[in-house]
């Protein structure tokens, strides 16, 4: 099985597609074989990039909004009559299931869309100073140069999520994908070629030398602003990098996210939530729930059910027909997961569905439910990242808020309860920048996606993901 034709392979700098002295090897994580190869950036390549963007960066800014939101516009266009052809690339080098890829492209060009709204709104303000002496004057201006750092878990809707706000906001852009995901990127960036991007505004760098590289383009002297979804650990080296220059950051981090069931709740309306904030994309998200807390009063209930549907998931080539949970995306991902699970039983934890490695597909695990975890096991304060459910048992309702609230991340909660007035206490108790009430799924490119603690700095998506890319100025003046 081979991508697509058409498929990009090279890295995209000052409006050309370039080889390079060598490549890297992208696996299936369905087959564990190599899917294909992409060319490798050297530093010095992400400098050129770098050098490009900043080129392009005065022409850009002054391409007036209305222009730059029809690029945007059109590429949202394309990203929906290619999304089969998008989904399987995603699909192939990732390992989610056809659905899930197919509903990542609907979200991710939702951003081109709605940037491409945004960008004709960047307001301003016009008043006079309290003292009448003059006028004040306030407009925003493009941060300038972007570098863009994202995942391997959704590598359009994470592309398309910050290179929306940054060319609506009026900036230039490099792009630097995970290598363990490079061709959606690059399909993405041709995308927006053909929607009429100019050469050098966007560029697309693929290396396995993340580290070296990054320090290097935001020691340039050019990058002036870093947006990066990741783990706590990177951002943090990112931030003390970024410092050293005063580079404006956003930084979207990782995620433990608290599940809690209280006896008042419809458990089948928790259940369908719990399924879809746990196993979209595989339980490979910031935003999926790792820690389930549920009320003693109806733990057998919520836990029969949830079982249930868990056991139903058919594990195997996210491809393949009637399929509807694909593999881990790599063999080391495949045994951090495993090692956690096991780590939960050798402490008592008892597996209720799943717990086991597979080798068809190639990184695979089993869905899984443990019961009888303790609230302070190991397993409860790793973000998982993978199709594993711990339950934990409650009784007190503010004792299991102040669990919820224990641990270093803070991106998101869900709480599912009958009584909205509880839950909106709680709600407003939870340490997190994100809460679904009732709702398995928080994501939406209107609304300000982003959390508090370890888990980040800043918002993406709806108005203020397109503040993120620009700068105050105010000017104080007599001209009245």
């Amino acid at each position: 099985m081979s991508l697509p034709d058409g498929t990009k392979r090279e890295n995209l700098i000052a409006g050309k597609w370039e080889k390079s002295g060598s490549t890297i090897d992208v696996l299936n994580p369905a087959t564990g074989k190599v899917l294909a190869s992409v060319a490798n950036a050297l530093v010095g390549d992400c400098l050129r990039a770098v050098d490009a963007a900043h080129d392009a960066f005065d022409s850009w800014r002054n391409t007036a909004p209305r222009a730059r939101a029809e690029v945007l516009r059109k590429a949202f266009e394309l990203m929906i009559a290619e999304q089969e052809r998008l989904a399987r690339i995603i699909t192939m080098e990732m390992g989610k299931v056809i659905t899930d890829a197919r509903a990542e492209v609907a979200y991710a060009a939702e951003f081109f869309r709605w940037f491409s709204e945004e960008a004709v709104r960047i307001e301003g303000d016009y008043r006079r100073a309290p003292s009448g002496a003059n006028w004040l004057m306030v407009s925003r201006q493009p941060v300038g140069v972007a570098l863009l750092a994202t995942p391997w878990n959704f590598p359009a809707a994470m592309a398309t999520r910050k290179i929306g706000p940054a060319l609506a906001a009026g900036c230039t852009v490099v792009l630097k994908p995970a290598h363990e995901t490079p061709f959606t990127a690059l399909a993405i960036a041709e995308i927006l070629e053909r929607a009429g991007v100019p050469s050098g505004v966007v560029n697309v760098v693929v290396t396995d030398q993340p580290g070296a590289a990054v320090e290097a383009m935001l020691d340039s002297g050019k990058v002036r602003k870093l947006s990066f979804t990741g783990s706590t650990r990177v951002g943090s080296l990112l931030l003390a990098q970024a410092a050293k220059r005063v580079i404006n950051c956003s930084m979207e981090l990782g995620g433990n996210a608290p599940f809690i069931v209280f006896e008042d709740a419809d458990i089948d309306a928790a259940v369908d939530g719990a399924m879809l904030a746990k196993m979209r994309n595989g339980g490979a998200a910031c935003t999926a729930a790792n820690r389930f807390y549920v009320h003693s009063n109806v733990l057998d209930s919520f836990t029969e059910k949830f079982v249930a549907r868990m056991s139903a998931l058919k594990l195997g080539d996210g491809l393949a027909e009637g399929v509807t949970l694909g593999p881990l995306m790599s063999r080391a991902q495949q045994e951090r997961v495993a090692n956690l699970v096991d780590g939960a039983v050798a402490r008592g934890a008892k597996v209720l569905c799943g717990g086991k490695a597979t080798n068809d597909p190639a990184f695979g695990y089993q869905a899984t439910v443990l019961a009888d975890v303790s609230k302070r096991d190991p397993i409860t304060d790793e973000e998982i990242f993978g199709p594993v459910a711990p339950i934990i048992s409650f009784d007190d309702h503010d004792d299991i808020v102040a669990e919820a609230n224990r641990v270093e991340h803070g991106l998101v909660s869900y709480v599912y309860s009958g009584n909205a007035a509880r839950a909106l206490r709680v709600a407003e108790q939870l340490e997190s920048g994100m809460v679904g009430f009732n709702r398995g799924l928080v994501s939406d490119p209107a609304a300000p996606f982003g959390g508090v603690k370890a888990s980040g700095l800043g918002r993406e998506g709806a108005h203020e993901g397109l503040l993120a890319f620009l700068e105050l100025k105010y000017v104080a003046g007599n001209w009245a």
